[in-house]
């Protein structure tokens, strides 16, 4: 319990304050330039998270590997793990950046994006995915640090960019009167000062963990692994935002406020749901680790302490949402009317997150086992297909905004149950091949 909680402290921490620093953003552009260029702001964040997706599930494949290999104690194979990963993961930030800069458009259209938001949020998209490949590599970083149990220099190296973000936000809106273009260059700018500084610190090292330039070269094994972990991941990531299109296109028929008060609340979804996140993470790494090391009474027992800190911090977030929400909606603008509209979304949402526990540590766990490829099925059946047929069934029968809001926590639950079934199966099969398995393999 205190392992785990220690270890997730700063990740989560990390991962709040990144959030806090992008909700500065809507904050910035929705009380210094107006309810539409945060409409614009926030008609995007799917559409960014679709696009992030992939980094962040291949991040998390690095770090279940990192962790295997370190608990393992197998140096070689952590090597080669570091600086493949590295190679891969600025090919694959560099390939999200040119698919999204030629399809942000056409997806914006598709997603019946207001006509008078439409310029902003194509400017805001387009200019924020330059930053990508920074993305890429900061997840990296995170993910080699965070697995052999580091937490505190990636919350460091974020904290110093985001407070760079906050500052650069406020000095081109309110002095330099870009809107969504300066809050768009402040977060790309951040972006690559995190990215920087967590490189610098891999170069530095003298550690086993350390980067070497003349080591970066793709080892075919190691990348295979890498993909098999990452890529289901990334792909679970980024699906579950192709679904999420489709409930924002939803959300695009009401009126521009409804858009608007809905852009507020969704800003909560990413705060409650990075801080469930970290104990996931510290999950999947302390399983991994005691995987590696073939500690069988220990894995279990780190799946079910990250679910029940996971669980317990939806819960208190969703709760103090519920008792305080206008208040937290006030953040973001002085339109009463949008205010009464973000707690529509809210309300619902608040009662929802904890359920989401359930699917997302066990899909971890079973990624700190090695399974991704399953887990990720199940999420594309359970919580993507399904959301997109509530949205042509249920809503379209209904046609209103609660209608639209349930269908999150009715496939969280779908989606947990089968995630739950499949993790006991593989849990058990791994116990079965722990004892004859070779040291570190």
């Amino acid at each position: 319990w205190r392992g785990i909680l220690f270890f997730s402290l700063p990740l989560m921490l990390s991962n709040v304050l990144q959030v806090l620093f992008n909700m500065a953003d809507v904050a910035v552009v929705g009380h210094f330039a107006g309810s539409s260029a945060l409409g614009s702001v926030g008609s995007t964040s799917i559409l960014i998270m679709l696009f992030t997706g992939l980094l962040i599930g291949l991040g998390s494949g690095v770090n279940a590997l990192t962790a295997r290999f370190y608990g393992a104690r197998d140096y070689e194979n952590l090597t080669n793990t570091v600086h493949t990963s590295a190679l891969i993961c600025l090919l694959f930030g560099l390939g999200v950046m040119a698919v999204g800069l030629i399809s942000c458009g056409p997806i914006l259209q598709l997603l019946n994006t207001k006509e008078e938001l439409m310029p902003g949020a194509l400017l805001y998209t387009r200019l924020y995915l330059l930053g990508i490949p920074a993305v890429a590599l900061y997840n990296f970083g995170n993910g080699v640090l965070s697995a052999i149990g580091d937490t505190k220099r990636p919350l460091l190296y974020l904290s110093v960019a985001g407070v760079l973000n906050v500052a650069l936000n406020l000095v081109m809106v309110t002095i330099f009167h870009m809107g969504v273009a300066g809050v768009a260059l402040a977060s790309v700018i951040a972006q690559y000062l995190s990215a920087a500084l967590i490189l610098i610190d891999l170069l530095r090292s003298r550690e086993c963990f350390g980067l070497r330039l003349n080591q970066l070269r793709i080892n075919r094994s190691t990348a295979q692994m890498l993909l098999v972990l990452g890529v289901p991941a990334g792909l679970q990531n980024s699906i579950f935002m192709v679904a999420n299109l489709f409930i924002q296109a939803g959300v695009n028929t009401f009126d521009t406020l409804m858009v608007e008060g809905n852009s507020a609340a969704a800003n909560f979804d990413a705060l409650v749901y990075d801080v469930m996140a970290a104990f996931c993470i510290a999950c999947s790494s302390f399983m991994a680790q005691n995987y590696g090391a073939r500690k069988k009474e220990r894995i279990l027992k780190s799946y079910f302490i990250g679910l029940a800190y996971s669980f317990g911090s939806g819960a208190i977030l969703g709760l103090i949402l519920i008792l305080f929400g206008r208040q937290c909606l006030g953040f973001f603008t002085s339109d009463a009317l949008v205010v009464e509209a973000g707690l529509k979304r809210l309300q619902i949402m608040a009662f929802s997150y904890a359920v989401s526990s359930f699917m997302d540590c066990t899909i971890a766990a079973s990624r700190g086992l090695g399974k991704t490829v399953v887990p990720t099925f199940i999420v594309i059946m359970g919580s993507c297909v399904f959301r997109v047929a509530w949205v042509y069934t249920v809503f379209a029968h209904y046609g209103t905004i609660p209608s639209l809001y349930l269908l999150y926590v009715f496939s969280w639950t779908l989606t947990g149950v089968a995630e739950i079934v499949y993790f006991r199966h593989c849990y058990r099969q791994r116990m079965r091949e722990i004892d004859t398995m070779p040291f570190g393999a």
